[in-house]
């Protein structure tokens, strides 16, 4: 039960998010995110040689993306650093936490930072030659767009497994609105008193570079693209699919940004965390697929498992968040846990302020971290599902040492 390795308070950070084609559509995700790790680096006070390994974590391949973790340790003035580049679709943020955790619990490292990054924008378009097409035709790709329609095991969208889940457990287009503006309220607490929550972990306002990163491109207040719904705007909305019942106020929209979390040994997790006397540990992960073309429903078994790796029940987690790309998502948790609903994903989630993929999990983990400092420590859950009907989950634990 539990790990070795510890999360530095403090330690982790997030850019804002931004709807594609938005902010950040030109920036290269890996060169970006490299050039916010040496900048949030220097304001923590954190040196480089206090890290002695990495883990880079993204989903949608970018130029020069198969140097991965090594490339963007060099950019960011970390090149002594080695480690893998991990590709796990919308559970890569608990899945690359989960390889740093078991460097530092291997006692192979003593320090690793967990990055992660993702641009849906300009999304990459791949040719794989195929001799044997007609006349040498080879087969191409829009990594991004042909993927959201497409698992290539059904066929069928993303979007199906959602409508498939909805279908089975009765869950009707009015309850998914509910949510969504349960959860678009929660992130407004996230907004008062000028993004105080957001300002804990994120910094605000957030200047975007110029593809060269040698200059200020524009700059930004906050998560840009966020939709701010009303219960009569939603009702008036139909099914995206004929005969569904998601419409697309009830599902996530595509996004860019970056994120990373620092996992250390509990010595070097007190070092590096400032002076400050919270402690963040690492309690349990766990992992589950479900049937063919039903991902909301793995968030479930991967959270149960999660919770028997750290030895504790749902009932005493005291914070909760969840990748809820869809409404349904959230429904189907509450009903098959017996959690509240409307406590969980405090002050916003990504449903509401995008999905980037790669780094949704680890802004959602770090949030969770968060909510928890401010309630004075505590357990909290985090639980997300992925494409292929698979999904990550993650217990930890905020105390004071």
């Amino acid at each position: 039960m539990g790990h070795k390795a510890e999360i530095p308070y403090g330690a982790y950070w997030s850019t804002p998010f931004a709807r594609w084609q938005g902010a950040y559509a030109n920036l290269n995700s890996i060169e970006f995110a490299a050039h916010v790790v040496k900048r949030e680096l220097a304001a923590r006070g954190i040196s480089g040689d206090k890290l002695d390994h990495g883990v880079l974590g993204l989903s949608v391949p970018q130029k020069h993306s198969f140097y991965g973790l090594p490339w963007l340790a060099g950019m960011a003035g970390l090149g002594h650093l080695a480690g893998p580049t991990i590709m796990q679709a919308c559970a890569t943020g608990a899945r690359v936490l989960l390889a740093a955790a078991q460097e530092v619990d291997a006692g192979l490292s003593q320090a690793s930072i967990a990055i992660t990054c993702d641009r849906t924008s300009n999304g990459p378009h791949l040719y794989y030659p195929n001799p044997r097409g007609p006349g040498g035709t080879g087969a191409h790709e829009d990594w991004v767009m042909d993927n959201f329609a497409c698992d290539p095991l059904g066929p069928h969208p993303m979007l199906q497994t959602a409508e498939n889940v909805a279908a089975k457990h009765g869950i009707p287009t009015a309850l998914q609105h509910e949510i969504v503006l349960r959860r678009e309220a929660q992130y407004q607490a996230a907004l008062a008193a000028d993004s105080a929550f957001l300002r804990r972990f994120m910094r605000l306002p957030f200047d975007v570079p110029d593809p060269s990163f040698r200059k200020t491109a524009s700059s930004i207040a906050g998560d840009e693209g966020v939709s701010q719904s009303t219960a009569e705007g939603l009702a008036r909305l139909r099914p995206v699919m004929a005969g569904g019942s998601v419409t697309f106020g009830g599902q996530t929209h595509p996004a860019d940004g970056n994120a990373a979390i620092v996992v250390a040994t509990p010595d070097r997790a007190r070092e590096l965390s400032g002076g400050s006397r919270v402690r963040v540990r690492l309690l349990g992960f766990g992992s589950a697929r479900v049937a063919l073309a039903y991902m909301p429903e793995a968030t479930v078994p991967a959270a149960k498992r999660a919770l028997a790796a750290a030895g504790k029940s749902v009932d005493q987690m005291d914070a909760i968040k969840t990748h809820n790309p869809f409404a349904v998502n959230d429904v189907l948790f509450a009903r098959e846990t017996g959690v509240d609903i409307a406590s969980m994903n405090n002050f916003g989630c990504s449903l509401v302020w995008g999905h980037p993929q790669a780094p949704m999990g680890t802004r959602s983990i770090i949030e969770l971290i968060e909510e928890l400092a401010m309630r004075g420590g505590g357990f909290g859950l985090f639980t997300g599902c992925a494409a292929g009907d698979s999904s990550m989950a993650v217990v930890i634990e905020v105390t004071d040492r």
